[in-house]
């Protein structure tokens, strides 16, 4: 017979690989735009020794819509094999969710410890089609961090069915790109076990200071040990550190919610002495002016010490 008065074994939190700084890598190219996978394993390692918690390949600024399959399995094993399943989240967007799921699987054999997911995007999704979508690919076993970003996809994963999605166990956590940051306390309000991730670099002081637990991230990729700093500055409610730091990296930041960011980004890395350099069809190099534009605000920057 047990013993009724013996104390309830303590809950444990689950591991949450997900928190901290995620950086959603840049994808190095040759000149002749194949990947070239020795410099992303290096640029990985930079990435955490330079203060990331981990790194999100095969997000669009990784433009995993334009990689062959065997190209984007084999990026998230260089990304593995250089700083560890654990501190990979890969992006795991399809088409169709047994597309998604194939993909959560190969993460999985991989030794990733998580993946993200965009909704259903071939077409506007009904609530219905959303929460089958994510069911198929949670039924991996691996945990799902979803993606909003309805200006994309134009599927909208609203706080309410945030909850949904989180009630019925198929989502850990949620990059929130909607730039609605009001956004984070009806979430907190509906799904508090639900971890909000910054989604966008240009709302990071005002999501983090709403309560995120981590920050899927763009311009780390430059310049990383500013951008960590002020992460932990922020989430730690430091203003005095954090809103003059947001304020001179912000020209920067901004450049994350625009439709030219991966260019953006890639031209600051070289700027900085990473290596960025081209991207892929359909995406075309700057204009001469949103390129001056960058390079100013990034040689500030760089001027400022924060490179």
């Amino acid at each position: 017979m047990s013993d009724s008065t013996a104390p309830a074994a303590p809950v444990t939190s689950p591991h949450r690989p997900w928190r901290g700084v995620l950086a959603a890598t840049a994808l190095p190219l040759r000149e002749d735009l194949c990947v070239d996978y020795d410099r992303y394993a290096e640029h990985c390692a930079w990435l955490v020794a330079n203060g990331c918690d981990g790194v999100v390949p095969n997000g669009s600024l990784g433009e995993y819509q334009v990689l062959t399959p065997e190209e984007r399995a084999r990026v998230v094993e260089t990304a593995v094999a250089a700083i560890g399943g654990e501190r990979v989240m890969p992006g795991v967007a399809a088409y169709g969710s047994a597309e998604a799921r194939r993909w959560t699987e190969q993460a999985a054999e991989a030794g990733c410890a998580a993946v993200m997911l965009l909704p259903p995007n071939a077409y506007r999704a009904d609530e219905r089609a959303v929460v089958a979508h994510y069911a198929e690919v949670a039924a991996t076993g691996l945990p799902v961090v979803a993606y909003n970003n309805p200006i994309d996809t134009k599927v909208d994963l609203v706080p309410e069915l945030l909850a949904r999605l989180h009630g019925e166990g198929h989502i850990h956590g949620v990059k929130e790109f909607s730039g609605d940051v009001r956004r984070a306390y009806r979430i907190a309000e509906l799904a508090p076990d639900l971890d909000l991730l910054i989604g966008a670099d240009d709302v990071l002081l005002e999501l983090a200071v709403a309560g995120a637990k981590g920050w899927v991230a763009g311009y780390p990729n430059a310049l990383p040990k500013s951008s960590v700093e002020l992460y932990r500055a922020a989430v730690a409610g430091d203003l005095t550190a954090a809103l003059p730091l947001y304020r001179q990296l912000h020209p920067l930041l901004r450049w994350d919610s625009r439709v030219e960011f991966v260019q953006a980004i890639k031209l600051s890395m070289d700027i900085v002495g990473r290596h960025g350099g081209g991207c892929r069809p359909p995406r075309v190099p700057l204009s001469p002016g949103q390129e001056a534009t960058v390079r100013a605000a990034t040689e500030k920057a760089v001027a400022a010490g924060l490179a």
